[in-house]
């Protein structure tokens, strides 16, 4: 019988040779081997439920997805919208800000990506008990809040608060104004992360001496001249010519600028509000305001909010109030978009997502 060679170049004849083929294939093979064990785990199809977006955005986070991401777009609605809660049963992911009961609904959720800095209206036991993966918008519109910060505090300084009004009545007032310059000022920057960064750059720029007040260790930071713990607020708010209010609202924040506080605050200095109302008392304000110990605010952020209609805060001219829009600026969208993108590919692969939330911390 005649015995039949195996062609030439087949694997047979291949793993039959001796010297370098030999592992070669035997490198091939383990490398195929180690694929297709991994090759489910790569596959496996992830759904990301997106909330509120345009239909745009949806077009560019579905065109930058791998193949293993799906995303589903919902409308945003009320908190018991049905379509919600059936496109969630079977999600992996929720970008957007979801009530209390698409988290109840999201059987197989393990991570949510949360649209703003803030948090803590989303910290549901259902995700602070989980193994949920959260994470924010911190630091995105950092740039812009600043912006808007300092925006407030130059309108009060050079006094165009009054001047813009001037405008409309075509009134041309010379005279003496009492308009300040920030160079050798002071600013008391409360909460030291994005959006403290920013506001204490834009000081230095200015020629201000820079305060920070944050509780986590810090490093040496070029824009601080001096870091305090939050214990040592009511030793160095009276230092300040400009208190800005840039921390997270969290159980150890909320109220921490108080009646106790505004007294401190140096007679003539000025309150700019920029992260959130729950930190301040309102009331203190308006009596600093009242008793003309403070030369003005401005609040972009306010307790309540909105701000109803006759609230006190109104009726002072020294006061800029805006609706809670500091947040708004074409650089921070287009970043948004980006950390979306990058976490979207980043859930796909397994990896470490960024702008991870401490729930325990709030922030």
């Amino acid at each position: 019988m005649l015995r039949r060679e195996p062609p030439h170049g087949s694997l047979r004849s291949m793993l039959a040779e001796p010297g370098p083929s030999h592992n070669t294939i035997m490198r091939v093979l383990l490398a195929l081997l180690t694929a297709a064990l991994l090759l489910p785990l790569q596959a496996q199809q992830r759904k990301v439920v997106v909330i509120g977006q345009s239909s745009e955005i949806i077009s560019e986070l579905q065109a930058a997805s791998p193949s293993n991401v799906t995303i589903t777009h919902v409308a945003a609605r009320g908190p018991g919208d049905a379509n919600l809660l059936r496109e969630v049963a079977d999600a992996h992911a929720i970008i957007g800000n979801p009530t209390r009961a698409a988290v109840q609904a999201a059987e197989n959720l393990e991570w949510v990506q949360i649209t703003s800095a803030g948090v803590k209206p989303y910290l549901y036991p259902e995700l602070v008990d989980s193994n949920v993966v959260m994470t924010n918008a911190q630091t995105l519109s950092s740039a812009a809040i600043a912006d808007h910060g300092f925006a407030m505090l130059l309108a009060l300084t050079r006094k165009l608060n009054f001047f813009i009004s001037d405008r409309t009545n075509e009134t041309w007032r010379r005279g003496s104004y009492d308009l300040e310059e920030l160079e050798g000022k002071t600013a008391l920057v409360i909460g030291t992360g994005g959006i403290g960064s920013n506001v204490a750059r834009r000081a230095k720029a200015f020629g201000m001496t820079v305060i920070g007040v944050d509780p986590d260790e810090f490093p040496p930071r070029q824009s601080f001249d001096r870091m305090v713990f939050p214990d040592r607020l009511d030793q160095v708010i009276p230092e300040a010519d400009a208190v800005f209010v840039c921390a997270p609202h969290t159980k150890d924040s909320a109220g921490m600028l108080g009646p106790a506080q505004f007294e401190l605050m140096k007679r003539g200095s000025y309150f700019i509000a920029l992260s959130r109302g729950k930190l301040y008392d309102m009331s203190a304000l308006v009596k600093a305001l009242d008793r003309q110990h403070l030369a003005g605010a401005g609040v972009d952020v306010t307790d309540p909010e909105p701000l109803p209609k006759g609230h006190p805060l109104w009726k002072f001219d020294n006061a800029i109030i805006t609706p809670h829009v500091a947040t708004q600026g074409l650089l921070g969208g287009q970043l948004r978009i980006r950390l979306y993108m990058e976490n979207i590919a980043r859930f796909g692969a397994g990896e470490r997502l960024r702008n991870v939330v401490d729930m325990e911390k709030e922030y």
